[in-house]
């Protein structure tokens, strides 16, 4: 097993969904707790970790303007969804010892900091794990696109993606079990096999800025730390991949 942490700054995007464990709405504690214990495991691997985290176990703004809400207002309820989630992981995260700060791109001054770049910089390098909230503060955009965005502005190494399952698939392997599983991609072959894995904007965003993004499995107990050490089973996507696949087993 290697010891050495493939990359020394992460962006982890975590979806709402996956806090619900269970549940069908809301926040379950045992999930919360599990997944920040995971991200407490990789700051003691010495690798500086942001996070974002959408809002959909509380509040889809896609889902509430299909039903007739103004889409820019069901934006801001969802934003304000996953200024909740980030408090709760603050507080999963700072049980376990670990200084946290939630950066809101919608100022929020007694609950948590404005989005200031420079200064979540500054925690990252003390050691702060820094979770930014809100999305980019603006509707129409997802949390994808807020995540690489925050990942190229903290010069991220990687941008990571905790999904359900262990990478990128042809299809749903939960669906077909034989489904070929990508064990690398190139940005445009993601795009152009409209795999889904994050929206348009955000692929494009980190292919811009040469932002690596690794989807990984974020209910795979220790998952994250075995990402870090280049272990267990992930797909990378970036520049350099000629489209690999490999047979899942089983």
């Amino acid at each position: 097993m290697n010891s050495t942490p493939t990359y020394r700054r992460v962006l982890l995007k975590v979806s709402g969904e996956a806090l619900m464990g269970r549940r069908d709405y809301g926040q379950d504690p045992e999930t919360v707790s599990r997944i920040a214990a995971d991200i407490a495991e990789v700051v003691h691997l010495d690798v500086q970790v942001c996070l974002v985290i959408g809002g959909g176990n509380i509040f889809r703004g896609v889902s509430a303007a299909a039903t007739g809400m103004d889409r820019a207002q069901a934006d801001y309820i969802g934003m304000l969804a996953t200024v909740m989630n980030a408090l709760a992981m603050q507080n999963a995260l700072e049980q376990l010892g670990i200084p946290t700060r939630v950066q809101s791109a919608i100022p929020m001054a007694s609950v948590c900091e404005p989005y200031i770049r420079r200064r979540a910089e500054r925690h990252l390098e003390k050691g702060r794990v820094v979770i930014f909230a809100a999305g980019t503060g603006n509707p129409f955009f997802t949390t994808d696109t807020a995540a690489a965005l925050r990942a190229a502005e903290m010069r991220c190494n990687a941008l990571l993606k905790g999904t359900q399952v262990d990478g990128i698939y042809a299809a749903d392997p939960r669906r077909d079990p034989t489904a070929e599983r990508y064990q690398r991609l190139d940005y445009h072959d993601l795009l152009a096999r409209d795999l889904r894995v994050m929206d348009t904007s955000a692929v494009s965003l980190a292919r811009d800025n040469n932002v690596p993004i690794v989807v990984f499995n974020i209910h795979n107990p220790g998952g994250f730390a075995q990402v870090m050490r280049g272990d267990g089973r992930f797909t990378v996507v970036d520049r350099t991949a000629a489209g690999e696949t490999e047979k899942v087993a089983g």
